[in-house]
């Protein structure tokens, strides 16, 4: 009996060590090719290929998804009525998956108040102790809280006692920690009334000049309507009260043609709508406005702390949490451990070990009041990184999307290591990645293409490192690519001044950017490149800015609506056949009816995944029969939208279809590489990088002599970063300054000018510790990027 229940205790065990694979077949998600592979567990795999071959397909699109799917399905119906509902992916079968856990680059945030401390369990942590050890004695920890406004109240409630209505007075208070001059946001506003509306106009002649609020649509009938001012007569003529109304009326119920709305005064609008949100997440044309129309300044109340006057008064050691909060988070860990505290022993020693990891991880620099906003993809990564890195839970899928982003080749060992401290637990670690560096400490390698798009989708190998290199595909042969220093440099035709620039951590900086020339600004994460150039440059006249914040889009959009390419599509098409140029938008007049130029039918089934049909009416051509009689070239608006870029550029640049306009936007789509998408893709569907690129390609069509590219390399595939290179030459050549802020060496080697930040992070940063030429840098070798560019070069 032993014996046969050994056996099979023998054969149960070996059958369960047996499952060790996540197995994919007939993959079939975006632009994957029905594609099959096995992905070994407990093991670090690194996904590879150009943008836009399928890798974050597979990886997010197919493997992470059904995790998590299949995760939510285990929750109660009511509780899946609160979460996404997710598709289940366009594939055979799906084997093995574990729980999955995805480390994504999405920013961190949009909302003023969302801060370092408060997106991760820190910000609590240290409330709780400030509660318990902080003197004097204030409230619990929402009295410290910046979120918390402090209120009290009083009055009669009704209650059933016994079977019968009894009225009792009651009273409650809460005490918060907001400072109520700033209402916790650190900064108190102040308007400029010259770009809110024109003084010599009347409200129907237009006078107001807010992005969002035409007085030809419903904001213009509400303020007509409000009886508080004479809609004719120039707002310069106003009386006091008259402007007051207008200003800073608190919401009112009124009545316009029948209907119950509600009017609010001009500023109080634009306090709700535009500034509760941060200002990196504002829409380009919101944010242009803000800068224009609003003055920030430090509350003189609360001394940008945020916080009331009571959670200041209580500290420990000194310190209240607004000043503890602003410490550079590495000085804020040695802080801590100074505490002697045993009633709170345990709260200490969770709150050191939260602190260390920032540190671990190379954020040691950040402060705990940062701004989520503030924080670049790459940063925000790691600082989503900072909850797993202490987890217990091991038998994990761990899946990142390029950790390096924004990393000096100095922090990269530093995240590698990360990587590996990961699987070693025994989780199982996907890694999206094109830095060489990475991609050399896989155990396992997937590399996807051929080429993006239509020609990408396929596995073209698998296996060890040393095989890839060897394999011949496109990554096999770049692998090792590395670039030389340039033997002769440009010469500047001037020079753009900085002095005593001192945002964040920068020192009273003083430093001459050379025009004319490709200037590389490098530093490891933190040494102040971002403040110095965003700060001191990018918001002077003829600047145009290409910086790292996430082109939004909905499902109905696509690289023509985007890059502004449909408009002269649309004119072009209109001009032809002597009809309005509407009838070509698909979200406009020449929509399809029946899926109202959708192209697809979208059933929404409450708490299961809604479902998309095609279009039975249009076919999924989005737009109505009789618009595609008309033609372009012999192409009907359809067969334009599903052309390829690069045959797009040659359809409007030549021939009866001959457009200068679209033609000009089509070719800079084509210098970023991106000669391969369809003009009518939807936005949803496009990679990080190549939505870096359709950014970067908008923006290149702005009027400016001044270039800065914030790491336009993100995304970008070894075998592309020659082409932007190439990319970054003909800007400078046709008579462009470009300031590119790096940390790829290829880059580095390439530009003709170095300004270089350190030595270290935060405060042992914010110095320029390198002018020159990239062979200069080389030479000196005393500065972290010059050790590094020295390696690269092979100095």
């Amino acid at each position: 009996m032993s014996t046969a229940t050994s056996a099979g205790t023998s054969a149960t065990a070996s059958a369960a060590d047996g499952h060790d694979r996540i197995r994919v077949h007939g993959a079939r998600e975006n632009n994957l090719k029905d594609v099959n592979v096995e992905l070994p567990k407990r093991r670090l795999t690194v996904f590879t290929g150009v943008s836009g071959s399928g890798k974050s397909s597979l990886v997010f699109g197919t493997i992470a998804a059904e995790s998590q799917r299949m995760i939510n399905e285990t929750y109660s119906t009511f509780v899946q009525g609160f979460m996404p509902t997710m598709d289940r992916p366009d594939v055979d079968v799906l084997d093995g998956l574990t729980t999955a856990i995805i480390v994504g680059q999405e920013r961190m945030g949009g909302d003023v108040r969302s801060t370092v401390g408060t997106a991760t369990d820190t910000g609590a942590m240290l409330r709780i102790l400030f509660s318990r050890l902080g003197e004097p004695h204030v409230g619990g920890p929402q009295a410290f809280s910046f979120n918390v406004a402090s209120i009290s109240g009083a009055g009669a409630v009704t209650l059933e006692k016994g079977g019968r209505e009894v009225k009792e007075r009651r009273e409650f208070s809460i005490t918060g920690g907001m400072c109520p001059r700033c209402e916790g946001r650190g900064t108190a506003s102040d308007f400029d009334l010259t770009a809110l509306y024109d003084a010599s106009k009347s409200i129907n002649e237009g006078a107001i000049t807010i992005p969002g609020m035409s007085v030809d649509g419903w904001f213009g009938r509400i303020l007509r309507g409000t009886g508080f001012f004479d809609p004719d007569k120039p707002i310069g003529q106003f009386t006091r009260r008259e402007l007051d109304h207008l200003l800073h009326q608190e919401p009112t119920k009124i009545k316009v043609e029948g209907i119950n709305l509600t009017f609010t005064g001009l500023i109080l609008q634009i306090q709700k709508s535009m500034l509760g949100k941060d200002r990196e997440a504002m829409q380009p044309h919101i944010r242009a406005f803000v800068d224009r129309a609003v003055v920030f300044a430090t509350c003189p109340e609360c001394g940008g702390t945020r916080l009331s006057e009571a959670a200041r008064s209580s500290k420990i050691r000194g310190k209240h949490i607004g000043e503890v909060s602003a410490m550079q988070i590495s000085d804020l860990a040695a802080w801590v451990r100074e505490l002697e505290a045993p009633s709170v022993g345990p709260l200490l020693e969770s709150l050191t070990e939260t602190l260390d990891s920032f540190v671990e991880i190379g954020l040691g620099y950040l402060s705990l009041d940062r701004p989520a906003g503030t924080l670049s993809g790459g940063e925000a990564q790691r600082t989503k990184m900072i909850r797993h890195l202490g987890s217990a839970l091991t038998d994990v899928t761990y899946v990142f999307d390029e950790p390096t982003i924004g990393l000096h080749p100095h922090d990269i060992d530093r995240m590698n290591t990360l990587l590996l401290r990961l699987r070693d637990k025994g989780n199982t670690v996907l890694v999206v990645e094109h830095k060489p560096e990475t991609i050399a400490i896989a155990d396992h390698v997937v590399d996807l293409g051929p080429r993006a798009g239509t020609a990408g989708g396929e596995i073209v190998y698998e296996g060890s490192l040393d095989g890839l290199r060897a394999s011949g595909t496109l990554t096999g042969r770049h692998l090792d690519d590395r670039a030389s220093l340039k033997t002769t440099v440009r010469t500047p035709n001037g020079a753009m001044e900085i002095r005593g620039a001192d945002a964040h951590n920068l020192r009273g900086v003083d430093v001459d950017i050379p025009l004319g020339v490709l200037v590389a600004v490098t530093g490891v994460a933190g040494s102040g490149k971002s403040s110095l150039i965003h700060g001191s440059v990018a918001r002077r006249d003829g600047v145009v800015v290409v910086d790292q914040t996430a082109i939004k889009g909905s499902r109905r959009s696509n690289p023509a609506t985007y890059t502004g390419l449909l408009e002269p599509i649309r004119k072009a098409f209109a001009k032809a056949n002597g009809v309005k140029p509407a009838l070509f938008s698909a979200n406009s007049e020449g929509a399809c009816p029946n899926c109202n130029g959708a192209g697809v039918i979208y059933t929404d089934l409450g708490i299961m995944a809604g479902m998309s049909t095609l279009c039975e009416v249009c076919e999924g051509k989005r737009f109505e029969a009789s618009v595609l009689e008309y033609t372009l070239g012999g192409k009907d608006i359809s067969e334009v939208l599903a052309m390829p870029v690069a045959e797009a550029v040659e359809f409007f640049g030549a021939g009866g279809a001959r457009t200068s306009a679209a033609h000009k936007i089509l070719v800079r789509l084509a210098d970023v590489g991106l000669g391969y998408l369809t003009l009518g893709q939807p936005l949803t569907t496009l990679s990080g990088g190549e939505r870096q690129r359709l950014k970067l390609a908008t923006q290149m069509g702005e009027e400016g002599g001044v270039y800065v590219l914030d790491e336009p390399t993100t995304g970008l595939h070894l075998a592309d970063v020659e082409q932007l290179l190439g990319l970054l030459d003909r800007l400078v050549d046709a008579g462009k300054s470009v300031i590119v802020i790096e940390h790829h060496q290829a880059v580095m080697a390439h530009a003709d000018w170095i300004v270089d930040l350190g030595p270290g992070a935060g405060h042992d940063g914010g110095r320029i510790v390198f002018e020159g030429t990239p062979a200069d840098l080389v030479a000196d070798r005393t500065t972290l990027t010059g050790q590094h560019l020295a390696g690269y070069v092979g100095a």
